[in-house]
């Protein structure tokens, strides 16, 4: 189903590819052409995404804008792109953030422009491609891509003392879930082939595909293990601190606004309704571990004294809070998930982007190296605080919409694994409330924190486009939440569909296996 007459999904996947070309010809030494040309870039494809939600027919759960063509004909691959609910809102999420990063890193970096913008393009046509794809070998290949851009920005970009160290960690995880995933996707081939006759990666048709429990077992923990080290679930955040810590600033601000979100967005899109049984059967498992990273992730980012490593800690409690929502499997968990995604890019790209602007300034990130910095930099204290506000869930902003829904589907599913989600939101108001205070408030006691310049109209403008969206999600969240209803009611019902019909296949096995043993006993 494709409402309008044109491609969208491959220009909005492929034109900051079509952006690396331009800037690959230019002189390296013409570093405002090479940054005017990645802004008008990004920019335009923002442009260019949004019909994507003024089109976007929201009553239907089909996908939609679907663009099809043979590839690699002999192997059953083909360029196979499509969106729904679940991927409408992380695709806008993408191309939103995009131009921001580039204004935001407009002064800060200064060596290897070029090539930083190469990379950020890159980085922008991977992220897009892997929540359009439709194919399994399409999508694999849009997951690597995206690896590479973000494991040179980490490198070559990130913090000098330990940079080498958190973009190889950062590659070595991501690359080990990735090979495993890339293995259970080939199985899932072959076996698609030797039920149907049919080879394909098509993600539609594998849907299909009636899968023995057994081997449902192993596929998904193949798949759980590459979109947990992505998410990061616990215990398989330890690379996201390091890379969060020594990335640069829009490093930081798309691992966090999207990136993390492939993770989440993978088992929506591919554990979940590819292996029902499997995903029903680890549900206390999956649970468990979201409520322990819900707590840790806070508690540790309790006693953290670098701000930046303070938020990438805030994530792994967030991102615990939509594991659980997916997990609930009702309604209100898994749309509580889906709008927490973008709740979380928005609030922690947004505090990733003030931590930038602060170092900018200081060049530290230590707590204890501010204080009392609303009395010189009100404007800045302004924006921190609303921010703040929204990363804690108060209600009128948007982390309280998918906090609220995630907790209220988590009920439904399991009161217990509900009151102990629920303690994360007192430590999250406990660990940004103190840090705020400790930054904003009290005596200027380091004479270096006087005379700082309060934000420039191009931090302004790179922080109200965020803040609009803080208080439109938070106000009137139905604006998104009506265009996701009807792809996760679909998600559900056939998720419950083949689980249902998989356990009435394994309770009729058993049951010829009883009768033919009482037949031999008789």
């Amino acid at each position: 189903m494709n409402q309008l007459d044109f491609p969208i999904l491959t220009l909005i996947t492929f034109l900051p590819a079509l952006g690396v070309i331009f800037i690959m010809l230019m002189n390296k030494e013409e570093t405002s052409t090479i940054r005017w040309t990645a802004f008008m870039t990004t920019f335009i494809n923002f442009l260019f995404s949004l019909p994507l939600f003024f089109y976007f027919n929201a009553g239907s759960a089909e996908m939609q804008f679907v663009e099809k063509a043979s590839w690699i004909k002999e192997y059953g691959i083909s360029y196979f792109v499509g969106i729904d609910g679940i991927s409408l809102l992380l695709i806008l999420l993408a191309t939103f953030f995009a131009p921001i990063c580039v204004v935001a890193c407009w002064k800060d970096i200064k060596d290897k422009v070029k090539e930083f913008m190469i990379c950020l393009l890159l980085l922008e046509t991977g992220m897009i491609g892997v929540f359009v794809s439709l194919d399994l070998f399409l999508f694999y290949v849009f997951w690597e891509v995206m690896l590479i851009p973000m494991y040179l920005l980490i490198g070559v970009w990130g913090a000098p003392a330990r940079r080498i160290y958190a973009a190889i960690k950062f590659f070595l995880f991501t690359m080990f879930g990735s090979l495993l995933m890339l293995v259970a996707i080939l199985v899932l081939y072959f076996l698609n082939h030797s039920v149907t006759g049919e080879y394909t990666f098509n993600l539609l048709k594998l849907y299909e595909l009636s899968i023995p429990l057994n081997i449902q077992t192993w596929l998904f923990l193949a798949f759980f293990l590459a979109f947990a080290i992505k998410v990061p679930m616990f215990p398989f955040h330890t690379w996201l601190p390091d890379a969060h810590t020594e990335a640069p600033t829009v490093g930081s601000v798309l691992l966090a606004a999207v990136l993390l979100k492939m993770g989440t967005y993978g088992f929506l899109r591919f554990s979940m309704p590819l292996f029902p049984v499997a995903s029903h059967d680890f549900i206390p498992l999956v649970s468990i571990l979201a409520i322990i990273g819900i707590i840790y992730g806070a508690l540790v980012s309790m006693v953290q004294k670098d701000l930046k490593r303070l938020v990438a800690f805030s994530s792994v409690s967030h991102l615990g809070f939509v594991m659980l929502g997916l997990f609930a499997l009702n309604i209100q968990g898994v749309q509580g998930g889906l709008i927490q995604m973008i709740n979380h890019g928005l609030s922690t790209g947004a505090l990733f982007l003030i931590v930038g602007m602060i170092y900018e300034r200081r060049h530290t990130r230590m707590i204890a190296d501010f204080g009392g910095l609303s009395k010189v930099m009100p404007v800045f204290a302004t924006f921190f605080m609303i921010v703040t506000l929204s990363s804690i869930g108060l209600p009128g902003l948007n982390g309280f919409v998918g906090e609220f829904l995630i907790l209220i589907g988590t009920f439904k599913s399991n009161v217990v694994y509900a009151v102990f989600a629920a303690t994360g939101v007192i430590f999250a108001a406990v660990y940004m409330l103190w840090m705020f205070q400790r930054v904003m408030f009290g005596e200027v006691t380091r004479k270096e924190n006087r005379n700082l310049n309060d934000l420039s109209l191009r931090e302004i403008g790179v922080l109200v486009p965020i803040l609009i969206f803080i208080f439109w999600i938070g106000l009137y969240p139905k604006t998104f939440l009506g265009k996701t209803e009807a792809s996760v009611q679909h998600f559900l019902n056939e998720f419950n569909k083949k689980y249902e019909a998989s356990i009435q296949k394994k309770d009729n096995v058993h049951a010829v296996i009883k009768s033919e043993e009482l037949i031999v006993k008789k």
